[in-house]
């Protein structure tokens, strides 16, 4: 299957207080269209550094990203016009995400004006959208404001205003994190149902790797700015490769509070230690972590099918 988005080699720094910081040192990914790709890892991990250079928020100091065949990387201005409207964002937090002076109609009229969809086309696209994340009838919605609505329904409009250019890829991160848990799975399935219905490319950025398994066939696992496992989400999560993933297993919550749960098998804090050190970067946290880790890096190498990670575990006889 043909990459709808691709990245290769992406690094961002970013200069903090006279020093350099790594956010993303040397990403690389595809996702399809229809498909739905996971990125986690916890904060300050880099992977929603990586979605911002994905969507050309961010200028990636190195590494290039392709879009349906084009090179996007160097684009600016008027040329990433056709880019913006065919990727679009979901916000994590739709209490922010909203002006609050504009009615739910002009909310989404915004960016067909500002895509050049003519303004005959505008109630039609609204009205389908609104059904589609299920605000219905549109009319009773549109001429609302943002602090009339629940965080949920706020959530559906932002959803609303992300499919109404008609984009080939969405990008949510942490799509559910600022909602109550009881309204969470129906907007996981709203956005499942439209990436189904559109064909859409989806991009999820989350620490929550209960959401990441329900929503993405494929996962990507980040440390300190670098991917350290990559593979399909249900193997990868029933039988973690790298310790740091495991680490993210062992800590979904569980439905039982009498369950036993074995202590997580991870030290200290992440580390400040930059990604171009020699060694792995987890060595310092790691339970398993031995001499070579400190000297050589682990590259990202293949283990089985399209399973991939970067650990020197797997050298072991």
């Amino acid at each position: 299957m043909s990459a709808l988005l691709e990245a290769v080699g992406l690094r961002k720094t970013f200069r903090a207080r006279g020093r350099l910081v790594h956010a993303v040192e040397g990403v690389s990914l595809a996702v399809a269209a229809g498909e739905a790709l996971g990125i986690v890892g916890e904060s300050g991990c880099g992977k929603t550094t990586t979605a911002r250079m994905l969507l050309r928020l961010e200028e990636p100091t190195e590494g290039g990203i392709r879009f349906d065949g084009a090179d996007i990387t160097k684009l600016h201005g008027n040329a990433l016009r056709p880019f913006r409207a065919r990727a679009q964002l979901v916000f994590q937090n739709p209490f922010d995400a909203l002006n609050p002076r504009f009615t739910i109609r002009r909310s989404l009229t915004e960016p067909l004006r500002n895509f050049g969809v003519a303004a005959s086309e505008h109630r039609e696209r609204i009205d389908a959208v609104l059904r589609r994340v299920r605000l219905t009838p549109p009319e009773s919605w549109l001429d609302r404001r943002p602090h009339e609505l629940s965080g949920g329904q706020l959530q559906r409009v932002v959803l609303a205003r992300a499919l109404v250019p008609e984009p080939r890829l969405i990008v949510a991160d942490e799509p559910v994190s600022m909602l109550d848990v009881s309204v969470r799975a129906g907007i996981l399935n709203l956005l499942r149902e439209a990436r189904d219905a559109l064909g859409l490319a989806a991009i999820y950025i989350s620490h929550d790797l209960a959401l990441i398994r329900y929503v993405c066939e494929r996962t990507l696992v980040m440390y300190l700015g670098q991917v350290v496992e990559e593979g399909p989400t249900a193997a990868l999560i029933a039988e973690p490769a790298h310790p740091y993933t495991a680490v993210l297993v062992a800590a979904v919550p569980v439905a039982r509070v009498d369950q036993n749960r074995a202590a997580l098998p991870v030290r200290g804090s992440l580390s400040d230690a930059p990604p171009t050190a020699p060694g792995c970067t987890f060595r310092d946290r790691c339970p398993h972590a031995m001499p070579r880790c400190t000297a050589d890096t682990p590259a990202l190498r293949s283990i089985s099918g399209d399973r991939r990670v970067a650990c020197h575990l797997g050298d072991l006889p």
